[in-house]
């Protein structure tokens, strides 16, 4: 239990000190806040450890539970400063933030009074079930506040990272209801003398009852909701790489088909544009100034488009669908690049392609499009039409 606890402790307190000090950019709105989620959170998971309890305890009798209890009042407060920022104005968050604060505030010196009336009393069960009743009041309230923003914002949010975070966070909330019906049953047990549950022990065991109550739901829930909060920041990182190297890679890809007309049409290559060295060598501005370059190709060729080739690359084609759109507007461009050269136009000119032009409306849509007619140039060789009519693929 001491390696899992405060194994997890240090895994916090370094992530709390990467959003608070090591992100090496301009902090972000409500880093302060996730600050001090993970290393209460930190403090949480490190006082379950049975090492820290035996070791504050040798200094302050049974005065790692108080540590304990404010460590994951601390938590909940955090939890809900970071919802009020993802959830509401920065005005409103912040007037919420401070009233949630107080309210803290006010719980950890109640719960520190009573602590200290409660040794003094020789560890009185009716000032425990006071101390009991203040934690279990705000604990509740905050699980319950922030369990209610958490699926407000699941269902809301555009971001898929977002909406499946609150969800695991949502996950936690329950498991903190858990420990919080049982720190309520186990007042009820005191002010009805039934003692369910013995008092002040000690646990050795995740699963063993009721240690799965006191330790394992609380830790667990930290847990989710640590994770459910923290992944989007972890998953916007790495869906920026991905986006990068899709673009670099579609930049490569389309290195063909953009020689060769580049080569029959210098006209269509864009001026170096007046932009910083480190703007022009973004992948998403080459792969963007890339696409509109092969686009304007495409639309220069228009004169030597011919039907004739557009209605045998049909019949040859071996795929459907947007695949088979594409092969066929490639055996249009190869063969329009090579009557440009030679300037022979075609009898009857094709129109330009528009398969799902109406649904491609952004840079991606457009470069994936001029993949696959791309691809389909680059492995296909030209289309030939016979003086009787009859379609052959040239090998590439």
């Amino acid at each position: 239990m001491n390696a899992l606890f405060l194994g997890m402790a240090c895994i916090l307190a370094a992530a709390a000190g990467y959003w608070v000090f090591g992100r090496g950019t301009p902090r972000p709105a409500g880093a302060w806040a996730m600050g001090a989620l993970l290393a209460s959170f930190a403090a949480a998971f490190a006082s379950y450890s049975p090492l820290v309890e035996d070791t504050v305890e040798a200094v302050v009798p049974h005065v790692a539970r108080l540590l304990s209890n404010s460590a994951s009042l601390a938590a909940a407060t955090s939890v809900l400063a970071v919802s009020f920022q993802v959830n509401l104005p920065r005005e409103e968050a912040r007037r919420r933030t401070r009233s949630r604060v107080g309210l803290l505030a006010a719980a950890v010196s109640g719960m520190t009074l009573l602590f200290a009336v409660e040794q003094m009393a020789h560890r009185s069960p009716q000032v425990y079930a006071l101390y009991l009743l203040l934690f279990i009041a705000y604990l509740g309230f905050a699980v319950v506040d922030f369990l209610r923003q958490a699926l407000l914002q699941s269902r809301s949010s555009r971001r898929a990272s977002v909406r499946f975070g609150f969800r695991t966070a949502a996950v936690g909330c329950g498991f903190a209801l858990v420990y919080t019906v049982y720190k309520l049953t186990v007042l009820v047990s005191l002010g009805l003398g039934f003692h369910l549950f013995p008092a002040h022990s000690k646990c050795s065991s995740l699963v063993a009852g009721p240690c799965v109550f006191s330790v394992t739901s609380p830790a667990l829930a930290v847990l989710l909701i640590c994770v459910g909060l923290t992944l989007p920041a972890v998953a916007y990182p790495l869906a920026q790489y991905r986006r990068r190297r899709w673009e670099e890679r579609s930049f490569e890809a389309l290195a063909p088909l953009w020689q060769d007309m580049a080569q029959a049409m210098p006209q269509i290559v864009l001026a170096a544009a007046d932009l910083g060295g480190e703007v022009a060598e973004e992948p998403d501005f080459l792969l963007q100034r890339r696409v509109i370059e092969i686009s304007d190709g495409i639309l220069a060729l228009r004169p030597y488009r011919s039907q004739q080739v557009e209605e045998a690359a049909n019949k040859l084609s071996p795929d459907q669908g947007e695949k088979r759109a594409a092969f066929v507007e490639a055996a249009v461009v190869k063969d329009a690049l090579a009557a440009m050269r030679v300037g022979r136009f075609p009898r009857v000119a094709a129109a330009p392609a528009t398969a799902d032009a109406s649904a491609r409306k952004s840079l991606r849509d457009d470069a994936e499009w001029l993949l696959l007619v791309a691809d389909a140039y680059a492995q296909h060789g030209p289309v030939r039409v016979a003086d009787d009519g009859r379609t052959e693929s040239v090998g590439a």
